[in-house]
């Protein structure tokens, strides 16, 4: 058993994973000013994106709420995995062997997680491979029917689980996994007396991550004699969680991203028809209502901000069976609209067909065209409230008002409630302000509900700065960049601090020399000033990051890991040496000129006849400063020109 990863494998595949690649899986990047981008948060629901990832440092920082680390920590709190097992999973990833410190060296098997999802695209090829055999004849000709040849069956992985209870556990103990790896990946079911294939004689789904990796089954129900539910999936596994999946999302992040559109539908099918049929952004959940766990992993990928840009907003489109359990699936999709920013819309085919049957009665466009005649979800919820009574009566039309106008309430933009008020009038043959009488009812009775929290705090310890002022240190992490003033000076300071923390080869040892005799309004600041100018050696160092996070008090090393991934207002990499180089000029020679201020009074102050000389000695570093500035002056014009 192979023990502890040698350190020295750990950084050098931290080193070679890039930390964008990996979180870019997950969540949409853009550009946030050279060589920093940005995101909607995957650990917090947020509307703004806050998500910061620095390709260069290696690390990602969330603004909001403070979530930070390295590729590592990245992959631990997205997958819920342990250290070892994201290290072996990012050095699978770049092919890199790692060594270990006790056991018998290198291997390729790594741990459990992978053991589990290698055991999975074992099975799937196996399914694959099956669903060319005489018994898969039911499968083919199901898939056939509907309009899936084999293609289409190639390009989604679809396969065959034959009609036996030991097939595919022979087959993957004859691959070399354990009944123990099997049974824990959902393949096999534990008996009374044996494990056996959990599923036998059905059609084959793989479900796969977001990276693609085979994680779980969905398998269609096809022989008479099968007594089981219609459609079966892989139970809870530590690998497979139903309500964090979505069937077809490797396929489709990649377009969800680039179109800002995701299509909900109902099964794997409508799934497969949407695809061919060029709607390639659509999803499947797997067994389970849509929820927020869903809406938590597509939001990144939407990149579903609160922009007040529409343009710029993302639409999600759900697909409902107008049968009573579409309906019902649609109430619950409707519930969860307020978690997005993006625009909400509802499809539903004319004569009830899903997408997989229209698809294969009217063809490709009449799918496009579901989807591009999709309804705003106000609209299809009020009009599905308003049609379960009689508005040809007046009871009907006050008992429609009723159950419509908290729909029309909840809605968070007050411009397109008020839209949305004269059309519920409109439907309902009611006068506008009746109407509106009853929305503003309907939002006050929601806000009476809202309640108020507040929380404690403790007493800070304090820290001296290099200038000997007294820096506060609390007992809790200091929440960072938002406890700072807003006030022009202070920025000033926290944008200097900001270059020396990102671009110290930028600003030069000489510079932050002069930088570590500035006195700063954010006592905070100079702390991570101090460590700055502690390790001015290491300049250019691959672990410079680390170094200053160890130098700094610990509450102070979330405001360094700010710091550290904050965009700066650069475009490209020679305004962002000049802009560096500037901004901590900046802070030199306002500190300068306040020391020269400060000279000057005690000059005024000094007695001509009996401090002679002491005021030789202000005049000597009055003279001193003046020259460094002129020589502060000189560097930048030479920088700028250069």
């Amino acid at each position: 058993m192979a023990g502890r990863i040698a350190r020295n494998d750990i950084d050098e595949v931290r080193s070679r994973v890039n930390i964008a690649d990996v979180v870019g899986d997950y969540v949409t990047l853009k550009s946030a000013g050279v060589g920093s981008l940005k995101g909607l948060c995957p650990f917090h629901d947020e509307r703004s994106p806050s998500f910061h990832v620095r390709p260069q440092v290696g690390r990602y920082h969330c603004f909001g709420c403070g979530e930070d680390g390295d590729v590592f920590d990245f992959v631990i709190k997205q997958d819920h995995t342990t250290f070892q097992e994201a290290v072996e999973r990012m050095a699978a990833k770049i092919g890199f062997t790692l060594h270990y410190e006790e056991g018998d060296g290198p291997r390729t098997d790594y741990n459990a997680r992978a053991r589990l999802i290698a055991a999975n695209e074992a099975a799937q090829q196996f399914y694959t491979a099956q669903l060319t055999t005489a018994a898969a004849e039911p499968a083919r000709q199901f898939l056939g029917e509907r309009g899936f040849d084999p293609a289409a069956a190639q390009h989604f992985g679809v396969g065959f689980a034959p009609k036996s209870y030991d097939a595919l556990r022979d087959h993957l103990r004859g691959r070399g996994f354990s009944l123990e790896e099997i049974v824990s990946a959902g393949l096999v079911s534990q008996g009374d007396r044996s494990p056996y294939d959990r599923f036998r004689g059905r059609l084959m789904w793989p479900i796969r991550d977001v990276t693609g990796a085979t994680i779980g089954f969905g398998a269609r129900r096809l022989l008479e004699d099968d007594k089981g539910p219609k459609y079966l999936n892989t139970p809870e596994t530590p690998i497979y969680h139903k309500s964090q999946v979505l069937y077809g999302l490797d396929l489709a992040r990649r377009d969800i991203s680039k179109q800002k559109q995701v299509v909900i539908v109902e099964g794997y099918t409508d799934v497969m028809a949407c695809h061919l049929a060029g709607i390639t952004t659509a999803v499947a959940t797997c067994g389970t209502s849509f929820g927020v766990d869903h809406i938590k992993v597509l939001r990144p990928m939407l990149g579903d901000s609160a922009s007040r840009d529409l343009s710029q907003l993302g639409n999600i489109v759900f697909t409902f069976d107008p049968d009573e359990a579409g309906q019902r699936a649609a109430s619950r999709a409707f519930a969860e609209e307020s978690r997005f920013a993006s625009q909400t819309y509802v499809a539903v085919a004319p004569g009830g067909l899903d997408p997989c049957d229209l698809r294969l009665a009217r063809g490709d466009a009449a799918v496009t065209r579901l989807i591009e005649t999709k309804r705003p979800m106000f609209e299809f919820i009020i009009r599905r409230r308003l049609a379960a009574h009689d508005i040809e009566t007046a009871e009907g039309r006050v008992a429609g008002l009723r159950d419509a106008a908290p729909v029309v309430a909840g809605i968070r933009d007050r411009t397109l409630a008020t839209a949305y008020t004269r059309e519920t009038a409109k439907w309902l043959g009611l006068d506008i302000p009746e109407v509106r009488r009853a929305v503003e009812n309907a939002r006050q009775r929601a806000g009476a509900s809202t309640t108020d929290h507040r929380s404690g705090g403790t007493a800070p310890a304090t820290h001296a700065g290099s200038g000997g002022e007294a820096v506060a240190v609390p007992d809790e992490p200091v929440a960072g960049l938002r406890l700072l003033p807003s006030d022009p000076i202070t920025r000033m300071e926290r944008d200097a601090v900001m270059a020396m923390v990102q671009q110290p080869g930028h600003v030069g040892a000489p510079l932050l020399g002069l930088a570590a005799a500035a006195t700063f309004s954010a006592p905070m600041l100079s702390v991570v000033r101090d460590a700055v100018v502690a390790n001015v050696d290491a300049i250019g160092a691959g672990d410079w990051l680390e170094r200053l996070l160890q130098d700094v008090p610990g509450p102070f090393r979330g405001l360094v890991q700010e710091l550290a991934l904050a965009p700066i207002p650069a475009r490209t990499d020679e305004d962002l040496a000049i802009y560096a180089r500037s901004i901590v000029v900046a802070l030199v020679e306002r500190d300068l000129l306040a020391r020269k201020a400060s000279l000057l009074g005690q000059l005024q102050r000094a007695d001509p006849n009996e401090q002679a000389d002491r005021r030789a000695e202000i005049q000597r570093q009055l003279v001193d400063i003046d020259a460094q500035r002129m020589r502060l002056r000189a560097d930048a014009e030479a920088a700028a020109n250069s």
